[in-house]
Formats: C-alpha cells, structure tokens, sequence
C-alpha cells in the first residue's frame, strides 16, 4: 500500500509545480511540502521517491521521539562524549582537542552526538531487551573482516615543538616560520606502533602537513607538525576493542531502526492532498 501511494504520488502530484510551499501529503497528520521534497532531493542527492521516502521516515521518526517524550540534555551528551573518548583510549582533554580541529564549529559536533544520544533513548525504550549485544566472537568477526578500517601508518616524520609556555606554542602553530626563542625543535620519526593508543590516535587523527592539538608531556607542552606517513600496519584487536564493539552495535541499532520504520510505514496514516 505505501509503494502504491509513493507511485501515485509522483506520478500525478509532484510533477504539479503550484505553490512552493503547497502540501503535498501528510503522515499522521504531519505535512509534507513540495518545498520538502524539492530541498531533500537537492541537499541528499536523491530522486523524488527516495526523498519522500526519507522525509516519511522523519516524520515517523519525530512522532515516536514526541510520543515517548525522549530528551537528550547536555548531561548526556557530556556522557556520550566522554564514553566515545574512552573507546579510542583517549582522556576527554585530549579527545576534545582533536574534535575540535575537525569541527571548527564545536557545536556542530555536539549536535551530532546528542542525535545520536536521542536515537539510542529511543532503540532503548522500542528494543526493551530484543537487541542482542554483541559478543567477543561478533566483534572480533567483525574486525577480521573490516581491517581495512582499523589501520595506521607503520612510520610517521614529524617535527616536535615543545615549550613550558602554552602559548609559545600556540603562536607557533598561527604562525611556523616564526617560532619563538622558548620553544624547541626536534625532527622525529616515529614507529606507530610503538606508541601508546592515545599518541596513535593523535597521529591517525591528523593530516599531513598539519599541526597535532597541544598536548602536555614530560611536564612540557607539545605538538607535532606531520611532515609524512608511511606504509600501513593494522592496529591490535585489544586496541580498538571498544572501538569495534560501538560500531557493530550502531550498525545493528540502524538496522533494526530501519525494519521497525519499514513496518510503520506499512500501518501509518498517509493521505495525499494535491
């Protein structure tokens, strides 16, 4: 019934420019527009079917989070966050400090992990025990045949600055060709492996050509400007251990997500108004 009301729809409805902002159907009484539509295929990159597709799946999605009024407050993002630094083997600090060079927008990714916090409150309160949890022998299956995902470079050439002044460095990284007196200079290559998780996360986590977050050590501040890395090493299973243990279980969330979304589709109301 749902692919029969998708097909009438786009055969007789969205090819009817009318009014930007015209509804063209509801879902549970929740409209959606033609303006929808249009924005969902040009921003996702998808045809009309796949963009009602995904703005139906929208709808039912934030009916269940009105329903069982799951929130996500900053509490639990913090919590969130803190739990992901741990499954890289990382402090929060530094793991922060990394996150930000990526997000120059901090926000961003704070929005980003409270989605996340809020569909996982909502797996929790749908699943209620139905999930199986991954086992030692799913999430070592599944690092043997996704290590390509779980690799580091075998060596890195680096350049390290340090100094007992932050800022120092901090100047250092605006600006490279001016270093100031204070701070030291030491080329570096590094075997990866070698290192402890933290520092091969920092490296992974940095481009070439690019300045590491400071970090403290030896009661120095530090950072590392990656010159090159080469060759690839495949990181230990007890490394990313918790890593592949979070991966396989959002895979499975998504999965059983989109079967109980396929099924609501099924039952949910869905007129078509133009």
């Amino acid at each position: 019934m749902y692919k029969l009301i998708i097909a009438f729809l786009l055969s007789s409805t969205l090819g009817f420019a009318g009014v930007v902002n015209a509804i063209a159907l509801t879902v549970n009484d929740d409209p959606i527009t033609l303006y929808d539509i249009d924005k969902t295929m040009l921003t996702k990159k998808v045809d009309k079917n796949q963009a009602v597709s995904l703005l139906v799946d929208k709808i039912l999605y934030d009916q269940l989070i009105q329903k069982y009024n799951i929130q996500a407050d900053i509490f639990d993002v913090n919590a969130y966050i803190e739990k992901l630094a741990a499954s890289n083997n990382m402090d929060l600090f530094a793991f922060k400090s990394i996150v930000r060079q990526k997000y120059p927008d901090y926000s961003v990714f704070e929005d980003e992990a409270k989605t996340i916090v809020t569909r996982q409150k909502l797996i929790k309160k749908l699943v209620q025990g139905n999930l199986k949890i991954a086992s030692e022998e799913d999430i070592k299956l599944y690092y043997e045949n996704n290590q390509n995902k779980y690799t580091t470079a075998k060596t890195v050439e680096v350049v390290q600055y340090l100094s007992n002044k932050k800022a120092s460095l901090i100047a250092t990284v605006k600006s490279p060709l001016l270093v100031p007196n204070d701070v030291q200079r030491n080329p570096l290559v590094l075997e990866v492996k070698q290192l402890d998780p933290q520092m091969q996360y920092l490296l992974n986590n940095t481009a070439q050509n690019s300045f590491t977050p400071i970090f403290t050590a030896n009661k120095m501040y530090n950072t590392l400007f990656i010159i090159k890395k080469e060759g690839t090493d495949t990181l230990d299973f007890e490394v990313v251990k918790n890593k592949v243990f979070n991966e396989v279980m959002s895979l499975r969330e998504k999965k059983y997500l989109k079967d109980f979304f396929e099924k609501q589709k099924l039952t949910a109301d869905i007129k078509i108004l133009r």
